[in-house]
């Protein structure tokens, strides 16, 4: 049997065979639990394997001719499969801003990126500097939606893109309908980590984890899209298993090596800064800089920092065949790899975690910049244990 789904199928997808099976053996035994969490990255393929999953339940299982109702599936468009994702204010929409409100942008966005990421989405709203989230206003809409009766006379799904950015106030308002859902109503609840969720709406949810997608498939991937061998493997290598970041850093390689440049002058600077005020001067401004940047962007640059540290530790261990990633650049790896050591990795780890922790609590980017890089002036310079 082929599953049919909304754009895709399900054989289209790339790796997660057990979970496929697992929800396949589900569907022809007719068990279908009223809310269920599919866990993992955007990268493994989270909202395309819910998309996949809904049209199956709500269009049937087996493919069969395109029907009226499969085109409209097809097209993101089914009046039984509602969509609730993290939206935020634009020039267009300026107040309480809906999924509703967003859903041309949305029908393109997937399609276009099925394996995108919500700093993907929050770019291509151009909202990358604001805090995206799933208000009560969204929550009370698909409570109205799913008190009707289905179009189509079976199934209703509610698909909710990172549930995780749910507001407390929408989790429970719409907490009474994932405990008491209409008959034939499907919650699809995604989310990178279940723990995230309140208590009351994660205990309700029947649980599906996805996989990380091996390196030899994301590279035949990479190979179709155009790249090149090299290429492929090193973004293989920093992707981890996750087929979305490889796609994005195939398509975005410029801002990689945008990030590099930055993070390569960042240590540098901050390298010579310690007892030398003229080059602190140069870390502030350097810090202004990154301030000036979107929230999303300085986020994405924090995470890009980690890996970096990251090779940097596998570098001085002589542990590189575990390495996710590889330098773009000429920037020589093994002459920094020295500073970065047992010393020092954990608290420069955590230093930029923290930091990602309060830019996205809306912290300020110029005191959180400016403190990072003061710590790391101090941790470079830290002997190894």
């Amino acid at each position: 049997m082929r599953f049919v789904s909304l754009g895709m199928r399900f054989s289209d997808l790339i790796g997660q065979e057990n979970q496929k099976k697992a929800l396949h053996d589900n569907l022809v035994a007719g068990r279908i639990p009223h809310a269920q969490l599919f866990e993992g990255s955007d990268g493994q393929g989270l909202l395309s394997m819910a998309i996949a999953y809904a049209n199956a339940v709500v269009c049937g299982a087996e493919e069969t001719e395109q029907t009226p109702a499969r085109k409209k599936a097809a097209s993101l468009v089914h009046p039984d499969i509602h969509f609730v994702f993290p939206t935020a204010i634009t020039a267009e929409v300026k107040s309480k801003p809906t999924s509703a409100a967003f859903g041309v942008q949305w029908r393109e966005f997937v399609k276009a990126h099925p394996y995108g990421t919500l700093y993907d989405w929050s770019r291509f709203l151009g909202v990358e500097n604001k805090q995206a989230s799933i208000n009560v206003t969204d929550a009370l809409d698909v409570m109205q939606k799913v008190a009707f009766k289905s179009f189509e006379g079976g199934w209703k799904c509610v698909i909710i893109w990172h549930a995780e950015k749910l507001t407390l106030a929408a989790s429970n308002k719409l907490l009474k309908s994932i405990e008491e859902p209409p008959a034939k109503t499907l919650f699809l609840l995604l989310s990178p980590d279940e723990n995230q969720l309140i208590s009351t709406i994660r205990s309700r949810c029947q649980c599906t984890r996805l996989e990380r997608i091996t390196k030899e498939e994301v590279i035949k991937c990479l190979l179709k899209k155009g790249s090149n061998k090299e290429a492929a493997e090193r973004i293989a290598e920093q992707s981890n298993g996750n087929l979305g970041e490889a796609l994005s850093l195939y398509e975005q390689q410029e801002e990689q090596e945008a990030y590099e440049m930055w993070f390569i002058d960042w240590v540098r600077t901050a390298f010579r800064a310690k007892g030398n005020k003229e080059i602190v001067i140069e870390l502030s401004k350097w810090s202004q800089e990154m301030a000036s940047k979107g929230v999303e962007t300085q986020k994405q640059f924090l995470v890009f920092a980690i890996s970096f540290f990251r090779a940097a530790l596998m570098k001085h261990y002589a542990l590189e065949g575990v390495s996710a990633y590889r330098p773009i650049s000429s920037f020589e790896l093994g002459k920094f790899a020295p500073f970065i050591h047992g010393g020092n990795i954990l608290p420069i780890i955590q230093a930029l975690e923290k930091s990602i922790y309060h830019l996205g609590r809306n912290g300020n980017g110029l005191m959180i910049f400016t403190d990072l890089s003061f710590t790391l002036t101090r941790l470079l310079h830290q002997k190894s244990a």
